[in-house]
């Protein structure tokens, strides 16, 4: 009987053309396709500009069983090319081939380029053909604009659910037209580790570890240095006068170690990183427990990290143990480069205090950032699709400098931030003290921010939020909680000076699972939580 094949399914002919980086970029380059099991075989014909000589190279195979088709990814690896080179090739079998394209390798000597990153493009409809067509033509624009683009850099979700081969047939019949020509290198976001055991209805969501979909049919595309056990999903690469690191979204301890000693034998004139979830997130509601802070000591030896997921943008000042610079030596800048297929972020987002840039992007539309690297001068401008400039930044480092302008804030009293937000009026008066090196907040204040519970009775306040709850006594260290009776390190005190409050060791923050940190060069409290919950008390 023969095998019916799904709606855009493999076929002899090959498809998913798509070239990447993999080794040096100046001498080589990976070819990458797909095609049904009948072809068992393929290779890559190529020719320099300009010569007839035509020279091939034998495919690696490995077969790709997804949840609708089984079928055959081939990589080609074109070494010993010539530095600055443009080539024309093909790929396929003797019998079934594709049409000729072209790529250009990177010069000798190269510290002046530009390369275009995107982010979190997928679409999850129509179901079983999703419609990427959008992003092909605006990407395809952009190329247009800038034809000498080297690269296409992703952040990550480049498909809705990256466990579903409908949703890579959509993605790479996104980039048909450009994919062939210009090098892509994906960053896994969490979409695409994302499964459901009934994909058509969504019942029974899961996240893949590793990510199996995206690194069976990238295995070969990329190079495979990353951390042991989660290669594919991480890997390392150098263009020009640039060392990038892509990570992936999962196994992040082992990933921190791998990209501190990634790093640490790094002399590139700029390092730069992409991961999908943000350090300096734009969420009204989100949290970056994914990756600090866990990675913190990797991450911030990067001069800069190109991020996703919140589908808004916004630019960090360079910060590095949660304080707040304006020069780029002094920590790393957190690019968060929004969405770039109309997939609006709904009503959550919202600047914060680490961000010099910031815009929501809750309308119907899509960014694209342009990067052009020249010496020690990097230039980022990221535009909407119908022109408008959402951000241009130059980091010049050798003036050390970000212009436009923008000064890292300083408050003259210890404000609470918390998830990155002061918390504005309800805080004027009850900032933060510190007494004998021990600080102290008003966390009532804190926890009616957030829309947790606050009881006020005499010299007591009861406050709960994210599953928990506690009760503070004045001059007292010892706090009933829902998991028993705590002893903190120090006592509870009113402070007459400001509204007459109770002050808590904010060390107290832990018993409602939360982290806190003082930025000192700044003079704010940074509290966090992991959950993206919204602990709003019901209403009786």
């Amino acid at each position: 009987m023969q095998n019916i094949k799904p709606i855009r399914g493999s076929t002899p002919q090959p498809d998913h053309i798509m070239i990447s980086i993999f080794g040096d970029a100046k001498t080589s380059m990976a070819v990458t396709w797909r095609t049904s099991t009948d072809v068992r075989n393929g290779y890559v014909e190529y020719r320099e500009d300009g010569s007839d000589e035509i020279l091939r190279t034998e495919a690696e195979t490995e077969v790709f069983k997804s949840d609708i088709d089984i079928s055959n990814i081939f990589w080609a690896h074109l070494e010993g090319l010539k530095p600055g080179t443009k080539y024309y090739y093909t790929c396929g079998d003797s019998e079934h081939r594709s049409g000729e394209f072209f790529f250009t390798t990177q010069p000798e000597g190269l510290t002046k380029f530009k390369f275009l990153c995107v982010s979190d493009q997928q679409k999850g409809d129509p179901f079983d053909e999703p419609d990427y067509s959008h992003f092909n033509q605006l990407l395809k624009r952009y190329l247009r604009e800038h034809p000498d683009t080297a690269f296409i850099l992703t952040a990550g979700d480049n498909t809705d659910c990256g466990q579903h081969e409908q949703q890579w047939n959509g993605a790479f019949l996104g980039l048909e037209g450009i994919a062939e020509y210009v090098p892509i290198m994906f960053t896994e976001g969490n979409h695409d580790t994302r499964g459901f055991a009934d994909y058509r209805n969504g019942i029974g969501r899961y996240y893949s570890e590793p990510a199996e979909f995206f690194c069976t049919q990238l295995k070969g595309s990329y190079p495979y240095n990353g951390p042991e056990g989660w290669k594919t999903e991480n890997y390392a690469f150098d263009y020009g006068n640039v060392h990038f690191t892509v990570l992936g979204v999962n196994g992040p301890e082992d990933v921190n170690e791998w990209l501190k000693a990634d790093l640490e034998k790094c002399d590139a004139d700029w390092k730069i990183g992409t991961y999908h979830f943000p350090v300096c997130y734009t969420g009204s509601d989100c949290q970056n427990y994914d990756c600090y802070p866990v990675m913190t000591e990797s991450m911030e030896m990067l001069d800069l990290l190109f991020s996703g997921h919140e589908h808004s943008f916004g630019r960090s000042f360079p910060r590095k143990n949660e304080e707040l610079f304006e020069q780029p030596s002094k920590g790393m800048i957190n690019y968060v480069l929004g969405n770039s297929n109309q997939n609006p972020p709904g009503t959550r987002s919202l600047s914060k205090v680490w961000h010099s840039a910031f815009y929501t992007m809750e309308d119907r539309t899509s960014m694209i950032a342009v990067a052009e690297v020249d010496g020690k001068k990097l230039t980022i401008t990221a535009t909407l699709e119908d022109g408008r400039i959402a951000d241009r930044c130059v980091i010049d480092k050798e003036r050390d400098v970000i212009e436009p302008y923008a000064l890292a804030p300083y408050f003259n009293r210890t404000r609470m931030m918390y998830k990155g937000a002061d918390l504005g009026l309800c805080q004027y008066q009850t900032t933060c003290e510190n007494i004998d090196g021990v600080w102290y907040g008003c966390l009532s204040v804190l926890f009616s921010y957030f829309g947790g519970r606050v009881e006020k009775t005499e010299n007591q306040v009861y406050l709960e939020g994210y599953g928990h709850w506690a009760k503070f006594i004045q001059d007292s260290k010892t706090v009933e909680t829902d998991r028993g009776t705590v002893e903190l390190e120090n006592a509870v005190y009113r402070n007459a000076e400001k509204k007459n409050q109770l002050y808590i060791p904010l060390d107290a923050v832990k018993l409602f699972d939360m982290r806190w940190a003082y930025a000192k060069r700044n003079n704010f409290i940074l509290v966090e939580h992991e959950s993206e919950d919204k602990p709003i008390t019901e209403q009786p």
